[in-house]
């Protein structure tokens, strides 16, 4: 898996450039799908293994926890030991623990094994992006990575559909297994085409103790919240929560004095990133509770069948695929405040509509709605929140600062999905009854209503309304002004826009 540290400059029109593409495109995929496809299968994976709710966010947390906490080591990895070898050994890694997944005989090692997968997606996923931004020349950049972005999405959001499709077909095993294939392919086709590239100026000294810390945070923090919607307010959970929040704020200590931190204090001095990523954590909580609950929902409560729920919320994906890029381009015209303040409050509102869903409720007029209303929201918000993250970093730290941002999502998520049920009372046996299934989910909705609007008040009081310059040359249509820097890798130059201040 080594060889050779070699420059590149890669066109997207030329063979090598489609090979790259795609094997980021395929490998990123493995990840995305499987944050969401499990969520269909949720309610026969607990009736076959006689699992509790707390047992099915642990399928989901558990996942989650080592993939928000490995995320920002995978990227360091790979930039010290070459980005190729690392996301060749993340998708090997994540096979290895689909197949476990999918064998496993009861749900303590289900979890076990998401959460071994869960590893392997923190080593391939940061490393897919990196070497679409190591291998592509400056001018084919953007494109590589708007089609790597976009296909992202759409397996991410295909989960459902396939999720409930595989597991009506045969069983929620097959969701795991179907991965086995994929990264067959993959593999040989890395080692084959994608050229290897490392970050010269990366130190060989791994930020240890922060990378354990965090993963000790959040894994206190995941198991108190989980564990206190089937115990109540315990000795353990007091004190496994407790050691989480001591974990957290000593591993904020700690990348304040380290050398080579993961997460560079610097970052945060940066309003704009600051807020954006509180942003992020309000609305990503709610997002990945909606996904988990809203499925189950139309299970558990209006009746449908795993590949019928997963249908249900395709609106969800066609919205996305039919306006995502044109959201960026008004965007980058107009500037993301605007966008963002109004994105989470068209979710907001698509969310409350599934209120009304329930037995017997038409699809057309019940559910229909909601769901298109929702992915609207989602479109508002989901492109400019990526660009501001980035346009608000400091050159030389555009690779951490972005995955500091898929963490900081990523353990919004967990944490919501590990909180919100309980304060919704949600617990034990409640999926398979309907009745309380739909109060919890109503007051768990309510809640996600509260955390969306939040981030709305954050966009409408917190972010500066930057937006790019343009420029016309003579002999040249207008073209945003940009500013080249050196990027610390072992490749082409980056590009990043010039932001220009737009009060409003």
């Amino acid at each position: 898996m080594g060889g050779a540290v070699t420059e590149t400059s890669v066109r997207l029109g030329q063979p090598t450039g489609r090979w790259v593409l795609l094997t980021s495109v395929l490998g990123s995929s493995l990840a995305m799908l499987d944050a969401t496809v499990v969520n269909v299968a949720l309610k026969q994976i607990g009736n076959d293994l006689g699992a509790d709710l707390a047992d099915l966010q642990w399928t989901l947390s558990g996942y989650s926890l080592t993939l928000a906490s490995f995320v920002l080591l995978g990227g360091a990895l790979a930039d010290r030991f070459g980005r190729r070898r690392v996301f060749v050994i993340g998708v090997a890694w994540f096979a290895v623990g689909s197949a476990l997944c999918g064998l496993a005989p009861n749900v303590a090692m289900l979890i076990a094994a998401r959460a071994f997968q869960g590893i392997g997606g923190a080593l391939l996923t940061p490393g897919s992006l990196a070497i679409i931004s190591a291998s592509f020349s400056a001018d084919d950049r953007p494109r590589a990575i708007g089609a790597w972005s976009g296909f992202g999405g759409i397996a991410g959001a295909v989960g459902p559909f396939l999720g409930g499709w595989l597991v009506d077909v045969w069983s929620w095993r097959l969701i795991f297994l179907v991965n086995l294939p994929l990264a067959a392919v993959v593999i040989p086709v890395a080692l084959r085409h994608v050229p290897e590239s490392v970050d010269p100026g990366a130190r060989h000294r791994l930020d240890v103790p922060g990378a354990v810390l965090g993963v000790l945070g959040l894994a206190g923090l995941t198991y108190a919240s989980i564990v206190s919607g089937k115990e109540g307010a315990s000795v353990t959970v007091a004190m496994t929560g407790t050691l989480g929040v001591l974990a957290l704020v000593a591993f904020t200590l700690v990348e304040r004095w380290s050398a080579n931190p993961l997460v560079p204090p610097r970052l945060f001095a940066s309003r704009q990133f600051t807020v954006a990523n509180l942003f992020t954590i309000a609305v990503y909580a709610a997002l990945s509770v909606v996904f988990f609950l809203l499925v189950l929902n139309l299970q558990v409560v209006a009746g449908y069948s795993p590949l019928a729920a997963g249908v249900s919320i395709l609106p969800v994906t066609a919205v996305m695929l039919a306006l995502s890029s044109r959201s960026g381009a008004i965007a980058q015209r107009i500037g993301p405040k605007l966008q963002l303040t109004v994105g989470p409050l068209l979710a907001a509102a698509g969310l409350a509509l599934t209120l009304q869903v329930g037995p017997g409720v038409s699809y057309v007029t019940g559910v229909l709605p909601a769901v298109a209303l929702f992915g609207l929201g989602l479109v508002f918000f989901v492109a400019p929140l990526t660009a501001t993250v980035l346009a608000a970093t400091p050159p030389e730290h555009v690779g951490v600062a972005s995955a500091v941002n898929n963490a900081v999502a990523r353990s919004a998520g967990l944490l919501g999905i590990a909180l919100l049920p309980a304060l919704a009372g949600l617990s034990a046996t409640d999926y398979r009854n309907a009745h309380a299934f739909a109060a919890g989910y109503r007051l768990a909705t309510l809640v996600n209503v509260g955390l969306l609007i939040a981030g709305s008040l954050l966009a409408a009081i917190g972010i500066a309304n930057e937006i790019p310059q343009t420029v016309t040359e003579p002999g040249r249509a207008p073209e945003v002004l940009r500013h080249s820097y050196s990027c610390p890798v072992d490749g082409p130059r980056l590009e990043t826009i010039q932001p220009a201040r737009r009060d409003t």
